[in-house]
This record gives structure tokens, sequence and C-alpha cells, in this order.
């Protein structure tokens, strides 16, 4: 398959690697015989979203995230649009706050999401800063992550972790985190997240073939050295609660 990706603000939103989740995922699919075509989008460029395969926005700072969110709006409805019809999407870090209604940022002014989804995000003074270790009703692996926000997100129906047994969730210490719906996967976690988690990686694939109709080949070759990575971070974020 020819797969085109868009990937927003790579250069304003791309805190702890997060242009690694773009990576990470085309060269997943190229091993599987496909070819990806990343296109990316800066401020106040246009950009053509329709028959896109898959969406991408990083994480960047509070004051990034404000900026990109300005801009951001002129896409809402066909994003909307997009995630309606099943396309696949990823956003990570601060970016997963856009999706929501409404962001109030700590000096009490309000900024409007794009409204896909009817959470809101409120920041405040104090930073949270953790590993998080979760679960996801995706697969039976816990995925692991790093968080540091400074807000909280209410309001989330359908959390891509359903559980935190160690760290933040969207509400505060271990409560779930993120947001999922349909092929749309948002988290504050950073790392950056597919990059630690083969199996959330392994999902988020799963997802662009399912905008295409079908489902990921049964014969999938497995990166070792992430898969190794994964364990060393699980065991021992594992060991930490369980003390």
């Amino acid at each position: 398959m020819e797969l085109r990706f868009i990937h927003f603000y790579p250069d304003l939103m791309s805190l702890y690697g997060s242009y690694a989740n773009v990576t990470v995922l085309k060269r997943y699919l190229e091993r599987l015989g496909n070819s990806v075509t990343v296109e990316t989008v800066g401020l106040g460029e246009n950009a053509d979203l329709s028959g896109a395969d898959f969406l991408y926005m990083g994480a960047g700072t509070e004051r990034a995230a404000r900026a990109a969110m300005e801009n951001f709006a002129r896409f809402g409805g066909a994003v909307k649009a997009l995630a309606e019809d099943g396309a696949a999407m990823l956003f990570a870090g601060t970016a997963m706050e856009l999706l929501g209604e409404r962001i109030t940022v700590a000096d009490g002014t309000v900024f409007a999401g794009i409204g896909l989804a009817g959470f809101s995000a409120v920041h405040g003074e104090r930073r949270m800063v953790e590993d998080v270790y979760g679960r996801t009703d995706l697969f039976p692996e816990a995925v692991v992550g790093f968080m540091n926000k400074c807000g909280a997100v209410t309001g989330v129906e359908t959390p891509l972790l359903t559980s935190v047994e160690f760290g933040f969730g969207n509400e505060g210490a271990r409560s779930p985190e993120g947001f999922h719906w349909k092929n749309v996967f948002a988290s504050q976690l950073t790392g950056p997240l597919l990059v630690k988690n083969p199996k959330l990686l392994e999902a988020m694939a799963a997802a662009v073939y399912a905008r295409r109709g079908e489902p990921l080949p049964e014969e999938r070759t497995a990166d070792p050295w992430a898969e190794r990575g994964y364990a060393v971070t699980e065991a021992e974020l594992r060991r930490r609660f369980e003390q």
C-alpha cells in the first residue's frame, strides 16, 4: 500500500523525541512492504488532509501547544471528519489537550480546542512528573511511559489506559490516562510512546491497516532491541510499585 502521513508542527511540538513516534511507525509499516510518505505542516501552512492514513502531533511546552492550537483550529473540521471516518491518529503529550473542548491555562485564560471529544484541561502551578505504568484494553501487556505535565484532564469517557498502577493519569495519581475513540489514540505519556511500547506500535499499525479494510499481516518481524528495552522498563517499573 501507498500510505500518507501528516505530521503537524514537527519543529514546535517535538519534546522528548516525539518525532520518533512517526519514524518508528513509518519504519514498521515499510517493513511490511508498504510505501510511506510523510508530509509536514508548519505554523501558517495549508494542508490537504483528505485521504490521509495517519495524523500525528507530538508533545510541546504549554506555550508551544497554545501556539499550535491557534493554528490547528482551522483544521478542526477536517480532523473530526477523518476521525469519524476511521483514520488513524496519534496525539502525544500536550497535543492531546487540543482534541478537547477547552484548555484553561494557569492565569485563567480559556482557549477552545477542536471539540473532537468532550474533555477539558485545566493547568495549575504544580507539575506532575513521574514514570507511568498502566493497562489498556487493546492488549494484555502493560503500557509504560513518562509524564511531565501541569494540568488535569477531566471528562474523558474512553481513556486509552483504563487503569494506572503507578504514576499520574488524566486527573491525577493512578487515574485512567489518555483518550481512545475509533482509531484516534491520544496520551500525555512521552518517551516517545510508540518506541517504548512495541505492542502499542503494533496496535497503531493495525489501525492504519483497518482504515484500508485490511488486517495486519500475520507474519511480522519483531524488533528485538525494542522488545528488550520494553522488558527492562516494564520489569523495573513493576518492581517499584510492587514494593
